[in-house]
């Protein structure tokens, strides 16, 4: 049966309602398990802090008229189509309406305390409607239909943006999140690394699936961590200097056809490499230099049809504690 979950009550706050859905298992005669759902209305405590409305199916956000506590807002995998009547919630920090049906971001202007809103898996076109959320430190707008990144450059408090599985074809318009230290940008269009010079605090990046041709720009990022460039069309391992507080590289299911330009990568305990088109042993001999490396990945290259490809890579690196999907024996 789907519960509400009901936080930060202490018993003395009056009570509203608010539609729920709860779900009846039962077994057919061929021994299918089925639910039949029934709408029903739950009482919710006005003064609590924290509502979660996950899985709760349901089409419009009403009914909070006087939970002004209120500071964590869930309604995950319902059918909202618009964000309306959260207006008074001003003491939110948290809003989520991940998987809805919402097309357009608006009426959040007074939501000031914001700090995080996931608004990934809905059917928005543009970023809009977040010029005052100005205390926002995580923005989820992941699996929407955003063609170009605007209105965000003002949230100088942002430390997570999230655009992945979008349609976009430009990194542009966050040159002012310098406090950013996680940017998601997979499943897009982008075919061009640029205009992150700014971003120096940047611990992780993720690129992958996208239209890239070559590792560029990214020297003005030294506090790089985690760098994920998988499914793209690069062919080189190269412009990584700078980069030298790397701990995770993926470089999977790219045209690159030999390891090179990464022995000054000495944090690095992750490579990830496999699908690619590496074919000679002596590409990767030059991992020998790198005694951190903890996980190699090198599955799905020409050189796997080596009858001795694991001991080969023992050999090289001793240490090494996993290849491939495999631990290290």
């Amino acid at each position: 049966m789907d519960s509400v979950e009901n936080k930060g009550d202490n018993g003395n706050g009056e009570t509203s309602m608010v539609k729920k859905v709860e779900g009846t298992e039962g077994v057919d005669e061929n021994g299918v398990k089925y639910i039949i759902y029934e709408e029903s209305s739950v009482e919710i405590t006005e003064n609590a802090e924290e509502l979660d409305l996950n899985h709760q199916r349901l089409d419009k956000i009403e009914n909070f008229e006087h939970m002004l506590n209120l500071r964590s807002l869930c309604l995950r995998w319902n059918h909202i189509k618009a964000i309306e009547n959260i207006q008074m919630l001003v003491s939110l920090n948290e809003l989520d309406l991940y998987d809805n049906q919402i097309t357009k971001i608006e009426n959040l202007s007074s939501l000031i305390n914001l700090k995080v809103l996931d608004l990934s898996f809905n059917r928005i076109k543009e970023i809009e409607g977040l010029e005052h959320l100005i205390n926002l430190e995580k923005l989820y707008l992941s699996s929407n239909r955003i063609t170009k990144i605007t209105n965000v450059n003002h949230l100088l408090n942002l430390q997570m943006l999230e655009l992945g599985d979008n349609k976009i074809k430009t990194i542009e318009n966050i040159e002012c999140l310098t406090g950013l230290t996680e940017l998601y940008f997979g499943k897009n269009k982008v075919d061009k690394i640029q205009n992150l010079d700014t971003l120096i605090n940047l611990k992780i990046l993720s690129l992958q699936n996208n239209s890239l041709t070559k590792i560029e720009n990214l020297n003005k990022l030294i506090s790089l961590d985690e760098l994920y460039l998988s499914e793209n069309g690069i062919t080189v391992i190269e412009n990584l200097e700078d980069n030298i507080n790397l701990g995770t590289l993926d470089l999977s299911m790219n045209k690159i056809s030999k390891i090179e330009n990464i022995t000054h990568l000495q944090k690095l305990k992750e490579l990830w490499i496999n699908d690619n088109q590496i074919n000679d042993w002596n590409s990767v001999q030059i991992l020998e230099n790198l005694k951190k490396l903890e996980t190699i990945y090198l599955e799905h290259n020409p050189l796997i049809k080596d009858s001795a490809y694991r001991r080969k890579i023992k050999l090289i690196m001793p240490w090494i504690a996993q290849i491939d999907a495999s631990l290290a024996r």
